[in-house]
């Protein structure tokens, strides 16, 4: 089918992202928001936009009525759902394919069966793809003690059904076991609506290793090599960079084999990734299938050339994948930073407020994801990531430095950010050398405190800026007034001058 108008469902930097490869494509887009997202980036960067009132998610980006609503009201003929919201929702899917409307990404069925964490490791234990030893049982604390001392402790409990570090406990003796998974059903009931549970070994000093992964609707997968995802925050990714330095070119022929096996044992198609765990014995084990575009695809893009996006539409759109697996190749090294409107210092509280200045840094392979710009309101309503930050270099240690640059120089005033917290994770002596896993920020960022303070010139324009808006105090959202809120005193605390 020919695709000549997509619906994003969607905000922020990956609407506009999206977009973007839209505009390159001569392809029609329709933009949805919420009220507090009425003059947004992707808004106007739309040929059309609707709006779904109610700025709550389920009233909003995760209605599913609305969204299918407008794509018919609008004539769009497809749906992108980005990652998130309602990406790897398989009602969703299956009322696209209702309502004659192509959802760019896999189908009802696969999605459904990727997302049951339980039914997913059963899959590829079947399949012949290594799985961390571990518990999908019936769900009776008797048989998850049992299972526990089977597996041997630590063990890390899971929710069955979700995602994000959320329902996610690890007990690393019996005495632990039981509040434990009491917590992480509470967690899972309230997150996912489910408290089913999975046991897994708890691997010491483990890498987030994933594999990139695109299949055609004929049959046809390939993998774009992997990404290192070891550097998390309450299990969510912070940091990403390929190729991974714990990857040889035998281990990633391996791994990147399990992933398209992976992908073929489902029927898998568009874009996808597999994401795996590898100990400190470079073992591998399949964690699970993320059943849409991730996050991080940018640092792919950045070391293939192959926009990934475009290949989804083109997928969709029912065109044989051209790209052939040995001639695919990487070169240099990307590195991705998530710019997070949140507190480093408090552990990572989100903040909200208005963006009243905002500088990026600009440089030779430098890349920005972004949906935010000068005056942008953060609400709570929604994750707290911003942008993404992407840098390119020859070789790990020019992409290290460019990125440290890069963070030295981006600027985003009005709310407290993490961008700080990033560039002392990127001037790490640990993070130089690759000596990274799961529990990099808690190992060596446990009591972190920043003492950075802003450029002279940056502070006297931000007072400047501050003083034209003395004349309207109003309450923010945390409670401040929005004249202390956008103060550059308040945050002179969180920069230093670089050198």
């Amino acid at each position: 089918m020919e695709i000549t108008k997509i619906l994003v469902a969607n905000r922020g930097e990956i609407a506009v992202r999206i977009m973007t490869a839209c505009q390159e494509m001569g392809i029609a887009t329709v933009a949805v928001y919420s009220d507090v997202d009425a003059k947004s980036p992707h808004v106007e960067m739309a040929n059309e936009s609707y709006p779904l009132g109610d700025p709550t998610p389920s009233a909003s980006y995760l209605n599913i009525d609305k969204i299918i609503e407008t794509a018919k009201r609008s004539g769009a003929n497809a749906i992108h759902p980005g990652y998130g919201f309602l990406s790897e929702n398989p009602k969703f899917a299956k009322a696209c394919a209702d309502a004659g409307v192509k959802f760019i990404g896999p189908t009802a069925e696969v999605i459904h069966g990727m997302g049951d964490k339980i039914e997913a490791k059963r899959t590829m234990r079947n399949a012949g793809v290594p799985v961390i030893p571990g518990y999908t049982g019936e769900e009776k604390n008797e048989t998850i003690e049992q299972a526990c001392a089977r597996i041997g402790f630590p063990v890390l409990i899971k929710a069955s059904a979700g995602g994000g570090g959320k329902g996610m406990k690890i007990a690393s003796n019996p005495d632990e076991l039981k509040e434990a998974v009491s917590s992480a059903r509470r967690e899972a009931k309230s997150s996912f609506g489910s408290d089913e549970l999975l046991l897994e070994k708890y691997l010491p000093k483990p890498r987030h290793i994933e594999f990139q992964i695109l299949a055609d609707e004929h049959g046809k997968v390939v993998h774009l090599f992997e990404r290192e995802c070891s550097i998390q925050r309450r299990h969510q990714k912070v940091i990403e960079e390929t190729p991974s330095v714990a990857i040889d070119a035998e281990l990633r022929k391996r791994m990147g084999e399990a992933a398209i096996l992976a992908a073929k044992t489902v029927g898998y198609s568009n874009a996808g990734t597999v994401e795996f765990m590898l100990d400190a014995g470079r073992n591998f084990y399949f964690l699970e299938m993320n059943t849409r575009l991730q996050v991080e695809h940018a640092i792919t893009e950045m070391t293939t050339g192959i926009d990934l996006v475009k290949w989804q539409i083109r997928i969709a759109m029912g065109e044989h994948l051209t790209l052939e697996q040995d001639k695919l190749m990487q070169r240099g090294h990307a590195i991705e930073c998530r710019i997070y409107a949140e507190d480093p210092q408090k552990d990572f509280m989100p903040s909200t407020g208005t963006l009243k200045t905002v500088e990026l840094p600009t440089g030779v392979n430098i890349r920005h994801d972004t949906g935010i710009s000068q005056g942008s309101r953060i609400s709570p309503f929604y994750d707290p990531m911003l942008a993404k930050l992407i840098v390119y270099g020859e070789d790990r240690k020019d992409a290290s430095r460019k990125m440290e640059w890069a963070l030295s120089n981006y600027i985003a005033l009005g709310v407290t950010t993490n961008i700080p917290f990033l560039r002392a994770i990127v001037h790490h002596p640990a993070f130089a050398s690759g000596d990274i896993d799961t529990h990099f920020i808690e190992t060596h960022f446990k009591s972190w405190s920043s003492s950075e303070t802003l450029p002279p010139e940056v502070l006297i324009a931000a007072a400047i800026d501050d003083m034209k808006h003395s004349g309207t105090v109003e309450e923010s959202e945390e409670g401040a007034t929005t004249q202390e809120a956008h103060s550059p005193w308040t945050h002179a605390g969180r920069w230093r001058i670089d050198s």
